[in-house]
């Protein structure tokens, strides 16, 4: 057993959908947000007496990409087997899980943070059903069960008690959200992915409990950070921590018991009779390592190392696929560092601002590579690019013919910009008066008035210069 020595521990089991069109054990179309409840199941979804599952080859690809991944053990052989339990989500009274011999098991993902995070096991099973409460999971008096979801492929990552904050268990489902994106195994719109999280503290001798179902990256942090204040209160107030399975209410932000904590053993595993045993043979992984991407981590050492861009910048870059991607077409052509500052910073801002994904807009590479080369070249300033990739976001257009006929070329010509600066120094007595007494900051007030001349079209050092350089005269 593992000797725990921090002041928190947290081991998370991580349930995430993969994005195959069928289930994993029959034909039925996976059910979309519009469908009517129970319109998109079947005898298998349904353990009807007769019925028999056959696996779904494509789930069974995208589990191993994933171990993959995260550098597992993979097991030389795929064994399913029957989780017992009797509750209204799993109308068979068992879930098609695996229990004696995982896929994949050993592998690990490392924190944004370098700190490495071990990985117990990896292992594919069927989802069930789901459950509405229509006054919550406390209060209703009675439940829905919605068949839609039944049978939909899981893959189920269960990470070692490596956490030792509610931050770094966020930052896992962050780095693993980043790996399934790269992988395209996983919907990031309408998957769905939830985890378990095992946590105890020093105070209670470590005694574990675990909290059910959370969704979203916040609501991890928020509900780890809710049951260590919980749990070291009680043992303030000098009531004993029992192990136990909780749930958590997103709504009240709050943990609340649910039962006592059950072992794997409870559950009385039994080989799945019904799915025959499968061959992962190495012929098949190294098929299946030839379509692997290259991944967010080798991406952030090849930007640093071919581009030479900082750190920090690269990893923000490769936490999104299509960003990273995006960056490797414009950094073909314009200065990498150029391109890291301007996607990293200014698209990210306007994306952000405009509360978009890169995907749901329609520029694209070509016109980053437009945009950026007008600044490169000194064509247009950096205040007019930000004004016209703001535009870029909301429609594309042709940015070269933009800027012609809206005349936002920069303001090189030296003497152009000096009777600019003549203008504003004489129309600004005062600000230049304060400057002279040590008021440093009157001469952007200058620079300003001359920049609000040129309608951003001059570069605000070369004003800066020319003001200064009037003024001392």
């Amino acid at each position: 057993m593992k000797k725990f020595t921090g002041d928190i521990v947290i081991g998370l089991e991580i349930h995430c959908e993969t994005d195959t069109k069928t289930k994993l054990f029959c034909s039925c179309q996976k059910a979309k947000k519009d469908d009517l409840p129970n319109s998109r199941c079947c005898p298998i979804c349904l353990g009807h007496p007769g019925s028999k599952p056959v696996l779904n080859k494509k789930a069974v690809e995208f589990a191993l990409k994933l171990c993959l991944a995260l550098n597992c053990e993979i097991s030389p052989e795929l064994i399913f087997s029957r989780k017992s339990y009797f509750y209204p989500d799993m109308s068979k009274n068992y879930q098609i899980s695996q229990y004696e011999i995982p896929l994949g098991k050993g592998g690990s993902l490392k924190l944004r943070n370098g700190k490495e995070i071990g990985i117990i096991r990896v292992h594919m099973e069927e989802d069930p059903a789901s459950l509405i409460h229509p006054a919550g999971l406390k209060e209703s008096q009675y439940v829905l069960v919605d068949y839609n979801r039944s049978g939909n492929p899981l893959v189920e990552i269960v990470t070692e008690p490596d956490l030792a904050s509610p931050e770094e268990a966020r930052d896992f489902m962050k780095q693993l959200i980043t790996v399934l994106n790269y992988l395209e195994i996983f919907d990031i719109n309408a998957g769905i992915i939830k985890a378990d999280a095992n946590i105890s503290i020093k105070e209670s001798e470590y005694t574990r409990i675990e909290i059910k179902n959370i969704t979203g990256f916040k609501e991890i942090e928020r509900a780890l950070v809710y049951e260590v204040n919980r749990q070291k209160d009680e043992i303030k107030h000098g009531k004993m921590i029992h192990a136990e399975t909780r749930a958590w209410d997103s709504e009240k932000g709050i943990t609340f018991s649910l039962r006592k904590k059950e072992t794997e053993e409870d559950y009385g595993y039994i080989i799945d009779t019904d799915l025959t045993i499968v061959d992962i043979t190495d012929k098949w992984i190294k098929e299946i390592k030839k379509e692997m991407p290259e991944l967010a981590q080798d991406k952030v050492k090849k930007f640093v190392q071919k581009h030479k861009i900082k750190k920090e910048d690269a990893e923000i870059l490769a936490a999104e696929k299509e960003l990273a991607e995006m960056f490797e077409k414009v950094a073909a052509e314009i200065n990498p560092i150029l391109a890291a500052k301007w996607l990293r910073r200014e698209l990210v801002r306007v994306l952000n601002y405009n509360k978009k994904e890169l995907h749901e807009v329609e520029i694209d590479e070509k016109h980053i590579i437009d945009l950026l080369k007008l600044v490169e070249n000194k064509r247009i300033t950096d205040n007019v690019a930000s004004k016209i990739l703001e535009k870029l976001i909301e429609k594309p257009f042709d940015i070269k013919e933009y800027v012609k006929k809206e005349k936002l070329e920069a303001v090189s010509d030296i003497s152009e910009l000096e009777k600019y600066c003549k203008e504003a120094i004489k129309e600004n007595p005062k600000a230049i008066e304060d400057y002279k007494k040590g008021e440093k900051k009157a001469l952007n007030f200058i620079v300003g008035s001359v920049m609000k001349k040129t309608k951003g079209k001059a570069t605000p050092r070369e004003v800066n210069e020319i003001v200064l350089r009037m003024i001392k005269d």
